[in-house]
């Protein structure tokens, strides 16, 4: 999938998940929001799955846009650092990718997800571009 249409996909799919997930969780604090690992992954519907893949991917976007006029090195920034590791991947190919992780590794079902996505896919994808 190209970066344009990718990007596009991601706001219009991000703003159906926010509705979805505003209707149903109403205003929560920070320490009510449970920390996804796999206990949560392996429950949860493909939808659901899609839709964190979805709110993490648009993280990634705002805090690109938010450091856009920042002097901050390239190589010190979050999001540029993800969006090089997971250069290539979709977001079906995530989503089969952290599967298959928590069903090759059910003793570790209490590691959260973004940890999993990033020593997984983020740390290897980097590897492969120096």
């Amino acid at each position: 999938m190209k970066l344009k249409s990718a990007t596009s996909w991601l706001r219009h799919s991000m703003s159906s998940a926010c509705l979805a997930l505003a209707m149903t969780c109403g205003i929560a604090g920070a320490s009510e929001v449970p920390l996804v690992d796999g206990n949560h992954w392996v429950a949860s519907s493909p939808e659901a799955k899609k839709a964190y893949l979805i709110g993490m991917a648009n993280i990634v976007q705002i805090e690109s846009a938010y450091q856009a006029d920042q002097p901050v090195s390239t190589s010190k920034r979050f999001s540029p650092t993800v969006t090089k590791g997971m250069q290539g991947r979709t977001l079906a190919s995530v989503q089969d990718a952290v599967d298959k992780w928590y069903a090759a590794n059910p003793d570790k079902l209490q590691r959260p997800v973004v940890e999993t996505i990033w020593f997984e896919m983020v740390v290897p994808g980097l590897k492969k571009t120096q």
